[in-house]
Order: C-alpha cells, then structure tokens, then sequence
C-alpha cells in the first residue's frame, strides 16, 4: 500500500508542512504537524531540517504498516501498549465529551479497583470485567455503576478492534443499574427556612447553595457560574447546558434575585465578568455544607445533589407538570424527573396511614357482635380509630 508525502508551503513561503495521503477520498490524508525552513538561515535550522524529514519518513512507514495489518489481526509493534492502563488513559483523553464526565470517572475508579499501577491485556479478563462491575454496584447508587462499566465495554470494544483482544472480555457482561439502594435526601419547606434562617462560617457556600435550591442548578453549574451569564436586571441568567448542549434561561425566584443583587453590589465598578461565587474543591465544600445543614437542625445527609432534587420535588408537590420541571431543570425530556427528580415517599406518612378503615370498638376490647348483643355496624373509613377506655 503506497502512502505518499505531500508538501504544502505557507502562503508566506517560509516554511513547508507535509501531508500523508494514500488515495485521493475523505479521510484518506491525515496531517503531520511537521514542517521544514524553506532557506534554513543557521545550522541549527538545517539539523532541524533533517530530523524533521527523518521523523517524517518514520510516521509515513508506521502508517504503511497500520494499513496493511487491517484485517489481519496482527498490530504493529509501535502502535501496541504493554500496560493495559497506558492505552485506557489515551482512549480517555481522545474521546473526552463536554459535560460528559463518565469516561474519565470509569477509568478514575478502574485504576481505584485494580490497585496498581499496570496491567497487562492478557490480564483483561471477562472475570476481571464482572468484579468491576461489583466493585462498581456496591459503591454507587442509580444509574452510575451502568454508565461507568458501559464506558469500560466501549473500551475493550475499540482494543478489540485494535487487536489487544482477540475476544472482547467485556462482551457477556452486561451493565447493571443499582435502583434498590437508598434514596437521596431532599429538603421539605420548613428545611429551606431553617437554612435561611441559619448563618454559616462559608457565606459563598452558604449563597451558592441556596441559589441552587431556588433554581436546580446543578455544582458543575454553579461552581464554573459566571456573571457575564446573568441578565443586565439578574432577572434571567443563561448557562449552556453542556450535557444537552441547549440553552437553558432560568427565570430567578425572588430570594435567588436577591442572592445575586446583593453580590453584584460586592463588585467593582465596570465589573461584567468573572466567577460569581469562590468555591473550594467539591470534598471541602460538601464538609462544610454537612456542618452548616447540622446547625440548622436537619439531621439528613445533604449534598449539592440535594439542592436539585429538592427544587424538582416542591415544584411537583405545588401542581408544577412534568414538562414545565424538565423544562426548569434544563432537561430535553420528562424521563429524568418521573426516574430521579420525583418524590418517592409521602410528607406525612402517618397521616396518609390513618385513612385505612377503622376497627369497630368491641374488635379493639377483644369480644365479638354477639357478645355486644347487636350486629356490627360499619365504621366511617375516614374517622379516627376509637380506642376503648
């Protein structure tokens, strides 16, 4: 297979940069980064020179040999990677999505899981696959454990293809939700208040994640959060979602209004841009969000998640349809709020129990109708339980 190199020169005639091409279709060119001094001015330009086209002849080869392996199952020497963690993390970074995160989080928790630092492809193993995949149920809650193994079987999928594998070990194993395990907390109403109501030693946590309950901003939106994103009146903010890459206006409550007015009064004059809040690192900030719900005297384990969740449930729990919460929560569609965003116990269980029938009183004394010389009469269903003195 013929691989040719092309020169292009710049349009000042300084310098010239090279091309591969092996046929003359889309995708059959590929740049090379280098380039040669057209009228080296010093020796040292001139040496350049050489190791440039020596270096250029040596990808133009590989290339040679990467294109005739193609169906042979035979990988070229140069392309090979003898650490299974070396080719994991190259994946990563030519594959990384914005707002996606769930790549790097799999490879993240996979090195966490293996515990060293290599590994060889031999090593991959469909039972190494299925003792990720627990080690991923039994730390994470949802759909997390499926979306981070689902980016471990696009892996092994593409090493496959590579030739790492003549098997796919990943392939029978399949990617597994965790939906039974314990729901995340949320605030009710007299919550909020209480944060309201209470101070706390880190004002910009305090603000921020107050701002978030009022909106269903998420910690990826408010850490990053800048002013040039919020209206001239701070009356409608913008933020480009880029998980659904659309754009999402929020209109502000009147306390997430005020949240920011009082802010932008901290700023310089002529100041439009720049973070609006200075937020540490996310473990910091949580430690601190956990003191101050404490302090307010909930006892509920609270996280920025919560803060979202919160704001979709009061929103249903006021009659809000569906469709308007995805809309405020800036999703695409209605699934996440009636999967995650929803309430999935009642306020008052207590009060809810006591519409189930009552029990005539002479049940409750232990004697029957015939013992009170009467028939039973039906109870009221929606009357308190008579309990006999």
């Amino acid at each position: 297979m013929d691989v040719s190199i092309t020169p292009r020169p710049t349009r000042n005639g300084q310098k010239i940069y090279y091309t591969l091409e092996w046929g003359k279709g889309p995708g059959e060119r590929s740049a090379t980064g280098i380039y040669t001094y057209v009228k080296p001015k010093d020796q040292l330009q001139r040496n350049y020179n050489k190791e440039a086209l020596a270096t250029l002849e040596t990808k133009r080869a590989q290339l040679v040999l990467e294109r005739q392996a193609i169906g042979t199952g035979i990988m070229p020497t140069h392309k090979f990677k003898a650490n299974f963690l070396d080719y994991f993390g190259e994946f990563v970074e030519n594959n990384k999505q914005a707002g996606n995160r769930h790549l790097e989080g799999c490879f993240a928790h996979f090195k966490k899981f293996l515990g060293k630092s290599f590994l060889s492809p031999i090593d991959v193993t469909e039972n190494l696959c299925e003792r990720f995949r627990k080690y991923l149920l039994d730390k994470f809650n949802g759909d997390t454990p499926a979306n981070y193994f689902s980016r471990l079987k696009r892996v092994a999928k593409a090493a496959t293809k590579e030739g790492y594998f003549r098997i796919n070990p990943a392939d029978d194993v399949a990617a597994k939700s965790n939906k039974n395990r314990k729901r995340k907390e949320f605030l009710e109403v007299p919550e909020y208040l209480a944060l309201l109501r209470t101070p706390c030693i880190y004002e910009d946590l305090r603000e921020a994640f107050i701002l978030c309950c009022y909106t269903g901003m998420r910690w990826c939106d408010v850490k990053p959060l800048d002013w040039k994103y919020i209206g001239a009146e701070a009356i409608v903010f913008y933020i480009i979602q880029e998980k659904t890459a659309v754009e999402h206006r929020i209109t502000l409550h009147p306390i997430a209004k005020a949240i920011l007015e009082m802010r932008r009064r901290r700023l310089a004059p002529g100041v439009t841009e720049g973070r609006v809040f200075k937020l540490s690192s996310q473990d910091r900030t949580l430690r601190a969000l956990d003191a101050w719900c404490k302090a307010a005297g909930i006892q509920k384990h609270i996280t920025w998640h919560s803060a979202r969740l919160s704001f979709s449930i009061l929103l249903q729990d006021a009659n809000v349809d569906t469709a308007t919460v995805a809309l405020l929560l800036g999703q695409t569609s209605t699934k996440y709020v009636n999967e995650v965003y929803k309430r999935h116990r009642p306020k008052d269980q207590s009060e809810n129990i006591r519409k189930l029938p009552d029990a005539p009183v002479y049940w409750l004394n232990g004697t029957t109708a015939r013992d009170q010389g009467s028939q039973p009469v039906a109870p009221n269903p929606l009357s308190p339980i008579q309990v006999a003195g």
